[in-house]
């Protein structure tokens, strides 16, 4: 396989800018659980920088993530950003390890925007995704603070995470939606109709967990022949199919590690062949519906 390079993904337009489909989330920058700072610093620094020389120019982020420490790896080892489109996300707290609870009260959606402006070293983000809707917040409120600080310069575009097509249609009554960030992968397929939504209309989906294949990579699987008979790892393969499944994809496999995050970004060159592409498919579709 060649050098690896993002470019070979393909490109998307967002926020005024072409960015390479295949981007990276900065996730597991940190420490077990998501929380506090990676245990190895040097290696978590050394991936950040990688990115770039491979070609990777949409980098996935959140203040949740940390709390605060991604974003701020982030700015020490890439600001000012040449070239590179960072997108980050508010509306989650963060407790302990591995514990999540949403917020979205308007001024705390709005403080999240000020304090990764400041975290992030820029005048603006270029994109701010809602990283979860606050069931206790009516959602006209939610999304009415994001219109309001898009007006007023502070955020580019506005993406929504884990939302569903009619959510996604009532955000539209507000703003612009550019971005839908679900859970989406060769074995699971509940954001199906989400994704169909998003080609039909242009924008941007972002499967997170893009990686995950499940008991399909077990030895002898059509995962594992595939992958066998091409020359690269079943996780590959299905990063590679997760591209191929539409143009407005733009999956964002995280790691803290250069060595996976090459293999990872080699994965944008793999051209998975249509039957190929199709055997695969109906194999994550069954596999969903019996995890069903």
């Amino acid at each position: 396989m060649s050098k690896a390079d993002a470019a070979a993904s393909g490109t998307f337009e967002l926020a005024g800018r072409t960015i390479h489909r295949l981007g990276y989330g900065a996730m597991r920058v940190t420490g077990e659980g998501i929380w506090g700072e990676p245990k190895d610093r040097e290696e978590s620094l050394r991936t950040l920088r990688r990115l770039p020389e491979l070609g990777v120019n949409f980098i996935d982020t959140a203040d949740s993530y940390g709390p605060f420490v991604s974003e701020e790896l982030i700015r020490e080892t890439l600001h000012p950003y040449d070239g590179l489109l960072i997108a980050t996300k508010g509306g989650l707290t963060r407790h302990g390890p591995n514990v999540w609870l949403p917020v979205g009260r308007p001024e705390y959606l709005r403080q999240c925007v000020l304090m990764s402006i400041r975290r992030l070293g820029v005048e603006r983000i270029d994109l701010w995704q809602l990283h979860r809707i606050d069931p206790k917040v009516p959602q006209d409120e939610q999304f009415g603070v994001l219109a309001e600080m898009q007006k007023e310069g502070l955020i580019d575009q506005i993406g929504l995470s884990e939302v569903s097509v009619a959510e996604i249609k009532a955000a539209q009554k507000h703003f612009t939606v550019a971005t839908v960030q679900n859970r989406y992968n060769l074995v699971d397929r509940t954001s199906e109709d989400v994704l169909d939504f998003c080609a039909q209309n242009g924008l941007g989906f972002i499967p997170w967990y893009p990686l995950a294949a499940g008991g399909l990579a077990r030895p002898g699987s059509v995962l594992d022949t595939i992958a066998k008979k091409i020359g690269a790892s079943p996780s590959q393969v299905a990063l590679a199919w997760v591209l191929k499944r539409s143009p407005v994809m733009l999956p964002i496999p995280g790691t803290s590690k250069v060595k996976h995050l090459e293999e990872n970004v080699a994965a944008a060159a793999i051209a998975l062949s249509d039957e190929d592409f199709r055997a695969l498919d109906e194999q994550g579709k069954a596999a969903f519906r019996k995890a069903a």
